[in-house]
């Protein structure tokens, strides 16, 4: 609670700090960001099954729906139509690369407010669109804002919160992601009944969220380490003190000084990244995100509206359907703000992928021996595969969704912390990418059985937690290599 007094130990020092006021506002701002990206996620899926929009875009795509006996796995498959959605994620690894040098040369807060003019653009663009390439032209400058955003937020977040609330702090991140698709769904719900231009007001609801994040942007303070890594060395120890609530900060202002000297005498940190010393954090960093995206949860998050109309769910109960999942993501999501800081990052890890491993096998099972190509899936089993697809929904929100961002942002030591993350925001989209411009032909080829190809997948990450990945619940951001990587029975030796 603001207020409340701490002491985080840092190399045999103590750093008081209390969970201020300012910390919170901070955070909760910045997090906005995410309740952009949610927004969009929520936004295409619904927005493509839409007939006014197919109709307009996809004419192909919209004949193939309404034939009586198209394949019920085939029926979206279109590669255009999937470009729609993925074509978001490349415009963003481009972006955050050159946010990853915004973000060192100018600081946090800029590059989150360039990201809030970026999307409010891409918004426009797309509820203006007259054809599907000013439609890609708005996803592109969409694609940008997000590169922006996922570059800057978590970074920002953890290095403003104190080490032992930073899990809970930076998941908020997550949790406005998850409120951003609840919202997403809900418009789409209600525009769903305007026509023919409810698809317009969708997507152009996108610049609410942008418009959110630029007027808070201008009441957030910089982070301490980015003024003092830029030579603002009086500006920071000053926001130091009026985000740790107390005056006694100089043992921590120390210890960021000593990490931005050390910074500087990185000419490239991402040749610096390629060392070995580097190595265990760029691969759990980097590996993470080819988990997440991975488990198959984009595959609800983008689809689930034309997933559940595959199993025969008409379009509004797919619509209402999709928002009690997306409403468990975010109750989810705020399990893991309570519990990440307690239970540590391992453990939530280790068991959503155990829950999610289940899921995703009675997912496949169901559907194997229920939905063939042409039948109508009988609305028990529909609705069985509806209290599995929330089961695994809950296990990766209160676990590898918000930890991905969380791990990438806190284990890089200052010098390859904005580069290392561009990795990992980089990868993130890479894969989102994959799974955005493939899933539905996978569907149409694999069947029910790309259920089981994420199950074998959430195996894998599973083990990766239980044996390679450390704890980081609790370590100051600057006593990363210290305190984890040099005694971590792995990749202590990357460090001998």
């Amino acid at each position: 609670m603001p207020g409340q007094l701490m002491v985080e130990s840092g190399g045999g020092k103590d750093f008081p700090a209390k969970l201020t006021g300012q910390v919170i506002v901070c955070s909760v701002i910045a997090a906005c960001g995410g309740l952009m990206f949610g927004y969009d996620i929520g936004i295409s899926g619904g927005v493509t099954g839409m007939d006014d929009f197919l109709e307009k875009f996809f004419p192909t795509v919209y004949e193939k729906k309404h034939r009586s006996r198209e394949d019920n796995y085939c029926k979206f498959d279109n590669q255009t139509l999937q470009l729609f959605t993925s074509s978001l994620y490349l415009a963003a690894i481009v972006a955050s690369f050159m946010a990853s040098l915004l973000c060192k040369t100018f600081g946090r807060k800029p590059v989150i407010q360039v990201a809030s003019v970026f999307f409010f653009f891409g918004a426009i663009l797309n509820a203006a669109a007259r054809d599907l390439a000013m439609l890609i032209a708005g996803r592109i400058f969409l694609g940008a804002g997000v590169g922006f955003g996922n570059q800057a937020v978590p970074l920002f977040i953890s290095e403003i919160a104190p080490a032992r609330y930073r899990g809970g702090l930076n998941i908020c991140f997550q949790l406005l992601i998850t409120i951003g698709i609840v919202m997403a769904n809900i418009v789409n719900f209600l525009t769903a009944k305007v026509h023919p231009y409810g698809w317009r007001i969708s997507l152009g609801g996108a610049a609410g969220p942008a418009i959110i994040l630029l007027i808070g942007s201008t009441l957030i303070s910089e982070t301490p380490t980015s003024l003092i890594e830029r030579g603002k060395k009086e500006e920071g120890i000053a926001v130091l003190k009026k985000i740790r609530g107390v005056d006694n900060v100089e043992d921590e202002y120390r210890e960021v000084v000593a990490a931005t000297e050390l910074a500087k005498k990185i000419e490239n940190p991402f040749r610096n990244l390629m060392k070995r010393s580097s190595r265990p954090q760029l691969v759990c960093g980097t590996i993470f995100q080819i988990f997440q995206q991975f488990t198959g949860i984009n595959v609800v998050m983008f689809y689930a509206p034309l997933l559940f109309q595959t199993m025969g769910l008409g379009s509004d109960a797919a619509l209402i359907s999709t928002v009690i999942t997306d409403s468990v993501n975010v109750i989810a999501t705020s399990i893991a703000i309570c519990f990440v800081d307690k239970c540590g990052r391992r453990k939530l890890l280790i068991q959503a992928a155990g829950q999610m491993l289940i899921a995703q096998c009675v997912m496949g099972g169901i559907l194997t021996a229920q939905l063939k190509a042409t039948n109508v899936m009988p609305k028990s089993s529909a609705m069985t595969v509806l209290v599995f697809i929330i089961i695994f929904v809950a296990g990766f929100a209160w676990s590898w969704g918000p930890l991905g961002w969380l791990i990438a942002s806190e284990i890089y030591p200052l010098e390859t912390r904005s580069a290392g993350f561009f990795f990992a925001v980089s990868m993130n989209m890479f894969c989102t990418f994959i799974i955005a411009q493939a899933f539905l032909t996978m569907l149409c080829h694999m069947r029910a059985a790309i259920f089981f190809f994420f199950a074998a997948w959430i195996l894998v990450m599973g083990l990766f937690a239980i044996f390679i990945l450390p704890e980081t619940k609790g370590v100051p951001i600057d006593e990363m290599n210290e305190r984890v990587w040099k005694k971590h029975w792995f990749w202590k030796r990357y460090h001998q």
